[in-house]
């Protein structure tokens, strides 16, 4: 059974990746998660404003403006949020990569194009295979229009690219006008891969304390269905390979993003719920499943599920939708 598949440039022996979190961020879980058979490991991001705070040399309190209310103040990361500091992200980039023997994708989360794009070369520097931007924001200034938000996006994810030469895989949100442009615009841009897609974890307001409490929650199998409706519109019209992140928790879920057109499955909150086995059971099961249905390698699985393989794509969405509101039943 060949499962071998190609991202980023590297020829991985299954598409069972560990998806950017703190999993791979102590040395002896990420030599555990290498023997249980992740292919790859991404690390936990390293935002924006950390790096800021730490170029500026200081971190400053939250002023608020007159006129602002006090409890608008927790909208705003603690420095103690963060769980390493940019100089010790990079030397644990060093450790790691003498730790595992698979590759180490490095996560920058950020969403302007300023100075702390630099680091970029530190993180080539210090050893990274690769890197996985992740640009976060929400859209929520009435004066930005659609263009100019996915102006952004490019204009970034261009800039990152100049700055290093290792490949740089934009990892995505479904939240755009025009998903397939803006993905054929990193494309063009000369972006390696693609992953779709981070998750918005919306926060809660404590109504007592006057405060908004972050919420903390696994993925579930039902967050998948986006991920392989989009993989399937995608796949096909670019040429660059995607990586399916988010409700990936069974080999049938793995199955089933790679049938959509996925490279890779990246895997977070399986791993956190089952421990690094998770990552075992979900290779098994994958070898079990082709064996069963006559499957002989991955490649002969990718996009057979895809829009690429209707004549008719556009119809073929329309009529799902009309299929599901017909269906319905008092």
């Amino acid at each position: 059974m060949d499962l071998r598949t190609n991202y980023l440039g590297f020829s991985l022996p299954h598409p069972l990746m560990v998806g950017a979190s703190p999993l791979a961020m102590d040395l002896d879980r990420a030599r555990r998660l290498e023997d249980a058979g992740a292919s790859a490991m991404v690390l936990s991001s390293l935002f924006e404003e950390q790096i800021i705070r730490e170029q500026d040399g200081t971190i400053r309190d939250v002023n608020l403006p007159a006129g602002n209310s006090a409890e608008a103040i927790s909208y705003f990361p603690d420095p103690e949020t963060f769980r390493l500091g940019p100089d010790n992200y990079l030397e644990h980039i060093r450790k790691l990569k003498q730790a595992v023997g698979v590759p180490v994708i490095a996560s920058l989360n950020g969403m302007t194009p300023l100075g702390w794009i630099d680091y970029t070369k530190r993180i080539e520097q210090a050893g990274a295979d690769a890197l996985e931007l992740n640009i976060y924001f929400v859209a929520a200034d009435p004066a930005e229009s659609g263009s100019t938000l996915e102006r952004r996006v490019l204009d970034l994810a261009t800039t990152v690219k100049s700055m290093v030469k290792i490949p740089v895989a934009v990892k995505l949100s479904p939240y755009f006008s025009s998903l397939p442009h803006v993905a054929k615009s990193l494309e063009t841009a000369g972006v390696d891969a693609l992953v779709l897609f981070n998750r918005f974890l919306q926060p809660d307001i404590d109504i007592e304390a006057l405060d908004v409490v972050p919420i903390r929650e696994f993925s579930t199998v039902l967050e998948l269905r986006l991920r392989v409706q989009w993989l399937a519109l995608l796949y096909g019209n670019l040429g660059i390979p995607m990586a399916a992140s988010g409700g990936i928790h069974s080999a049938l879920d793995a199955i089933k993003a790679i049938m959509a057109g996925a490279s890779t499955v990246q895997m977070v909150s399986a791993i956190y719920q089952q421990g690094p086995e998770a990552l075992t059971k979900v290779l098994q099961g994958m070898h079990q499943w082709m064996n069963e249905h006559e499957y002989n390698s991955l490649l002969q699985m990718r996009g057979s599920m895809s829009s690429r393989k209707c004549s008719d794509p556009k119809a073929l969405q329309r009529a799902q939708y009309m299929r599901v509101l017909a269906g319905w039943r008092a």
